[in-house]
């Protein structure tokens, strides 16, 4: 280990607009030692503008890892930190489009100097979000935190946050094949302290973030980190149940009092309908865990490196 190393891992994708703008902000931090950028598949000139910039500035501290296609962005951080797993005291996961200030770093570095070995920047503002997107993240973390025993996710608190070596080594450990590292980094039970910080805007650009894919990792780390959905749909099943053998009885008591009772089509289909669709709400919440099961087995890789690059070289 390289004495007080502190590495920023920085997963990239698509940010051509951005990317030069980037490294020159980090590496006019002094704290920082390395700087790692780690190319999820990109299809734009992202790779090509680092390289030109390795070219032109020869031993500086900038290494280039760049995948073979695109894995996503929880393979890429991995990926980064895989990389600096025992070459650092610490790295800071950051984000390359920006929206993370660069400049909040010295501060984190402070933070943990005096103690802390997570340092997780908060925002403190959402001004420039919608009112839906606030709502439904406000939701996201009410859920989790009420169906997860193990860990609490702090409201405004994402992939911006510094690790110190000992936590480096124990999320590299972790290899499920379907990762949620907001949940995974906490879970580890390292001490940790916030910072507030203010999200910007895209200098440049366009997110890769859509609803679907917002929706679908919201899943993930609740599927990741709880097997209480399975447990209510049991609780649903007794319930139906219940009612199920009360309404039973009372048609009986029904036909016995006044006589055979044809009962409606309607409310037969209604019925019908209404537990089916209870029954295939229920197999799709048993799917999904059946499903990661099967992910996980497999033990594929979660990415491979076509080439690391150093500033400098040709390679």
């Amino acid at each position: 280990m390289a004495g007080d190393a502190l590495w920023v891992v920085a997963a990239c994708f698509n940010e051509e607009s951005v990317i030069l703008q980037f490294i020159e902000r980090v590496l006019d931090l002094p704290e920082v030692d390395r700087l790692l950028l780690v190319d999820d598949g990109s299809s734009d000139r992202t790779v090509a503008q680092i390289r030109g910039w390795q070219r032109a500035h020869p031993g500086s501290s900038v290494t280039l890892l760049e995948l073979t296609r695109n894995f996503g962005k929880e393979a890429a951080m991995l990926a980064g930190l895989d990389h600096a797993n025992g070459h650092c005291s610490a790295a800071v996961l950051i984000d390359s489009d920006l929206q993370h200030p660069p400049e909040r770093i010295p501060e984190m570095v402070t933070a943990w100097r005096d103690g802390a070995e997570v340092v997780t920047a908060v925002r403190d503002d959402r001004d420039e979000e919608s009112r839906m997107k606030v709502a439904t993240a406000s939701w996201f973390y009410r859920v989790f935190n009420r169906l997860v025993d193990s860990i609490q996710l702090q409201e405004g608190a994402g992939d911006f946050r510094l690790l110190s070596a000992p936590v480096v080594a124990a999320i590299t450990q972790m290899r499920e094949a379907t990762r949620f590292s907001k949940g995974l980094m906490p879970w580890t039970g390292y001490r940790s302290t916030e910072i507030g910080y203010q999200r910007v805007a895209r200098t440049g650009g366009t997110t890769s973030w859509n609803s679907l894919k917002l929706w679908r990792y919201a899943l993930d780390g609740i599927f990741s980190f709880s097997v209480k959905p399975l447990k209510v749909w049991g609780l649903i099943g007794i319930v139906i149940s219940l009612v199920s053998f009360i309404y039973a009885s009372l048609i009986v008591f029904r036909t016995l009092v006044e006589g055979v009772d044809l009962p409606g089509y309607a409310s037969l289909i209604v019925a019908i309908l209404f537990l089916g669709g209870i029954q295939l709400i229920g197999i799709g919440v048993l799917g999904e865990y059946i499903g990661r099961i099967y992910i996980d087995v497999k033990q594929r890789p979660h990415y491979f490196v076509r080439a690391v690059h150093q500033s400098g070289s040709d390679s």
